[in-house]
């Protein structure tokens, strides 16, 4: 393998799928998503030194990142960035492509001056508070596939003056992705989701969802008012499974029992179903879904359940972002710069997962071969991590300029590495 070749080639790459994201912004703002696009990418950081710092240029490392801290501060990068992903993205989903959806926290633990730092919840750290953001991502995934297709990322904090309430925030994700999947796809949401707003917005328009809900939660069960947790442990539970999941590295074998209830929402006609499953812990993990269970039950709950299941690989993802790209080092002080650079980040991840096509994912993996093992065997089913180290290994061992590519079309991103 020429892996200098292979290094222009994705360079030439990069250019081509940032033309098209960045399509509808200025000249100037064009150039600086290509730049920061593969600074990002070589450097594995999204500090503006280490993003600038990979260009091949003759100016000044200090007139790049002030030209990069510049362009991150435009507005409607986000905008664009996003919707050109999710137009993408679209043809991608089918009907039953799970969306999951999850809220995580950005914690920036000891930065002072950064714009509307917030308090949030750590996820890492036993629940601590501290400074931070917190972010709203979704990602598509197909049970009989290992592949995910990142669709939407944004920032928020509840100290920005535009800040209206977290169920404001989900349901601007619901609009923008259901709006261009044209409604196709299944939410799927953790307890957080469990939430009367969110039910308004989603039966009425038809879009089908599995929600985990919480103990205390009002459901219609014949006609009758019981709280969620009474009803699943009344539940009869006719099916069962044993299921292998990795914790901490190591398997862990878990024996389900599992049924499902006809239920409704108090004040909402729309039939729904609970589906319990006791085996995971103490208290039984209860499931709200408006998909229909019928011919055959067992089937149709197990779709329910892997799917659910299915929503925690996307902790993974949260993990490679943060951890690849060295998010919480982040040194923006501008609220309008953070939320920027979640585009970005969504930009690159959608590069990493789904432009680089299964050739050039395998050849960018074996010019970094010991490192990628040592992430693919103690990471399972998680090769983005290789990809992400092994796409800055190339690029650090084979630099280069980026071609500069002006007109592009969604057609000329497929090439072969001939």
């Amino acid at each position: 393998m020429n892996f200098s070749h292979l290094a222009n080639k994705l360079r030439y790459k990069i250019t081509k799928f940032s033309g098209i994201v960045s399509k509808g912004l200025d000249k100037t703002a064009r150039r600086f998503i290509q730049e920061a696009v593969y600074g990002i990418i070589a450097s594995e950081s999204v500090m503006l030194t280490e993003m600038g710092r990979q260009l091949e240029t003759s100016v000044s490392l200090k007139k790049v990142e002030e030209r990069f801290s510049r362009q991150l501060l435009k507005p409607g990068i986000w905008d664009c960035l996003q919707s050109r992903i999710l137009s993408l993205a679209s043809e991608r989903v089918k009907e039953r492509t799970l969306l999951i959806l999850d809220l995580s926290d950005l914690k920036k633990k000891y930065a002072e001056k950064m714009e509307y730092l917030a308090t949030v919840r750590d996820g890492s750290e036993d629940g601590e508070l501290v400074e931070g953001y917190w972010t709203n991502q979704v990602i598509a995934s197909d049970l009989d596939s290992n592949e995910i297709t990142p669709l939407y990322y944004s920032l928020y904090s509840q100290k920005s003056p535009d800040f209206e309430s977290e169920n404001t925030e989900i349901i601007k994700a619901f609009n923008q992705v259901s709006k261009a999947l044209h409604n196709k796809g299944i939410w799927v949401i953790d307890r957080g989701g469990d939430r009367d707003s969110l039910y308004q917005w989603l039966l009425p328009k038809k879009n089908n969802f599995i929600i985990r809900l919480v103990g205390s939660r009002d459901l219609v069960y014949q006609d009758k008012l019981y709280r969620s947790l009474w009803l699943a442990h009344a539940c009869r539970l006719y099916y069962g499974k044993s299921i292998i999941k990795v914790i901490d590295g190591k398997e862990v074998q878990f024996n389900i029992r599992f049924g499902c209830m006809s239920v409704k929402l108090p004040e909402i006609k729309n039939p729904l179903y609970m589906v319990v499953v006791k085996g995971f812990s103490d208290q039984p993990m209860m499931l709200l879904t408006s998909l229909p269970i019928g011919g055959s039950v067992e089937k149709d709950l197990w779709f329910v359940i892997s799917a659910y299941l299915r929503r925690w690989s996307i902790e993974e993802t949260i993990r490679f972002i943060k951890q690849t790209y060295d998010l919480e080092n982040i040194r923006v002080l501008k609220y309008v710069r953070l939320q920027n650079m979640m585009a970005l980040l969504l930009a690159v991840f959608y590069f990493v997962a789904i432009i680089l096509d299964q050739g050039q994912k395998l050849a960018v993996m074996a010019g970094h071969v010991l490192k990628c093992a040592k992430r693919v065997f103690g990471i399972p089913d998680f090769k983005y991590y290789a990809l992400g180290d092994g796409l800055s290994n190339i690029f650090s061992r084979y630099p280069g300029r980026l071609i500069q590519c002006h007109e592009v079309d969604r057609c000329q991103l497929s090439f072969g590495f001939g």
